[in-house]
């Protein structure tokens, strides 16, 4: 049970973060010096493919599907990871593995201690895979695996075409990035000691000046210019020209160099000014190149990807009378409910629903069977019955003289 919900946690929490994971596959590539064999496409498509096994072994053990294949892939996979931990705890190349993504974050030697129990739990069940209990019947495994499967595959690419459909990141949505920023000045241990906006043209850094002014700011995040995606850069200029009519600040943050920052304004045409920040720490973020920030008093009160930046009819009046100058209303609360409600409560119905009827069927086959040892029981008393009056109604056999009769 233990091993079942951990990889069901693990596959979920990469694929709501489907970018995270492919930023971390990269961390290990280049450690290892194989970051020029995987293009950016195969180290996504790793991270989609590695999310939907941990999510699908994980569901599969917990309800007891496929069991003699379930259980050797979870030994498959932690016989990989082991190994793989171990080195990372003892080279120490990488500070967090990214086992469990942005929601719980492990040391090196914690991810280990951690491998090594799985490992001895995946070796358990795989002896025995025939004790782990049932829920679902073999007639209905394969709904619930297809589900299963559409179910993390539509949420991978939900996340990527927009952003993770749940954000662990400490700039989510609602973060007071002045307060946190504040706090890492003082001293105080905070996530955001690489967070810096640095002015281009000067290298002035600014970061406190526009955490601490009042008001909505833009913040159009890029963390490579020479990669970023160029196929909205008429909604990007309109927001720019939106936020210049209505005195909004907007910056652009990338970490590339004046190279690629000039080969942006070449090629779309961009007057906003551009400030240098840390790369991981952009790629933290937002999950979008490029993305856009809207920060209102130092909070950040919306995110956006270059697939679902709004347009001019979102762009009516000023932030503060529109929808999208407020904090948006939906919860992680409110996420986690309609997961509950699209995945968790249909499995848990079919699940229910699959009991009843194998319990109804074992219902019928026991009436069945009790009909079947009456019939005979019955059947087997008429037969002794009625060999019994045969008996009793054949006559005696007729007497003859013994051979102690002499003859005269």
């Amino acid at each position: 049970m233990v091993l079942a919900i951990v990889l069901t946690f693990s596959g979920f929490v990469k694929a709501v973060d489907p970018m995270g994971t492919q930023y971390k596959i990269s961390d290990y590539l280049t450690a290892m010096h194989l970051n020029q064999l995987a293009p950016e496409f195969l180290t996504l498509g790793a991270s989609v493919l590695l999310s939907a096994v941990e999510f699908g072994v994980g569901i599969c053990l917990l309800f007891g599907i496929r069991k003699t294949i379930s259980t050797s892939l979870a030994v498959l996979m932690m016989l990989f990871m082991t190994p793989l931990s171990l080195w990372l705890a003892l080279a120490d190349p990488i500070q967090d593995c990214g086992c469990f993504g942005d929601a719980v974050v492990l040391t090196n030697w914690q991810t280990f201690c951690k491998n090594i129990v799985l490992l001895a739990m995946a070796c358990i069940v795989r002896k025995w895979p025939h004790d782990i209990v049932r829920f679902i019947s073999t007639s209905s495994q394969w709904i619930a695996t297809n589900y299963s499967a559409v179910f993390i595959l539509a949420l991978s690419g939900l996340s990527l075409y927009n952003l993770p459909y749940l954000d662990f990141r400490p700039y989510r949505i609602g973060t007071d990035l002045r307060t946190g920023w504040q706090e890492m000045m003082q001293g105080k241990e905070s996530p955001y000691s690489e967070f810096f906006i640095q002015r281009i043209e000067d290298g002035e850094d600014i970061t406190d000046s526009l955490l601490s002014s009042k008001g909505y700011l833009f913040l159009l995040v890029a963390p490579h210019m020479e990669n970023a995606d160029d196929s909205q850069l008429d909604l990007i200029n309109q927001m720019y020209e939106y936020a210049e009519d209505n005195d909004y600040p907007f910056y652009a943050l990338t970490a590339s160099g004046e190279r690629g920052i000039e080969r942006w304004r070449d090629m779309t045409g961009a007057e906003y000014p551009f400030c240098q920040t840390d790369e991981i720490t952009l790629k933290t973020i937002i999950r979008s190149n490029p993305g856009l920030i809207l920060m209102k008093d130092g909070v950040i009160i919306r995110k956006w990807s270059y697939h679902s930046l709004p347009d001019e009819y979102a762009l009516t009046g000023r932030l503060d009378t529109l929808e999208i100058g407020k904090m948006p209303e939906e919860s992680t609360a409110s996420k986690i409910l309609i997961i509950v409600l699209w995945y968790v409560l249909p499995l848990l119905l079919l699940t229910i629903a699959d009991r009843l009827w194998t319990w109804s069927k074992w219902l019928k086959r026991k009436e069945q069977s009790n009909k079947i040892y009456q019939l005979f029981k019955s059947k087997t008393e008429n037969e002794k019955e009625n060999c019994s009056r045969q008996l009793e109604d054949e006559p005696e056999p007729a007497r003859g003289s013994g051979s102690g009769q002499g003859t005269e």
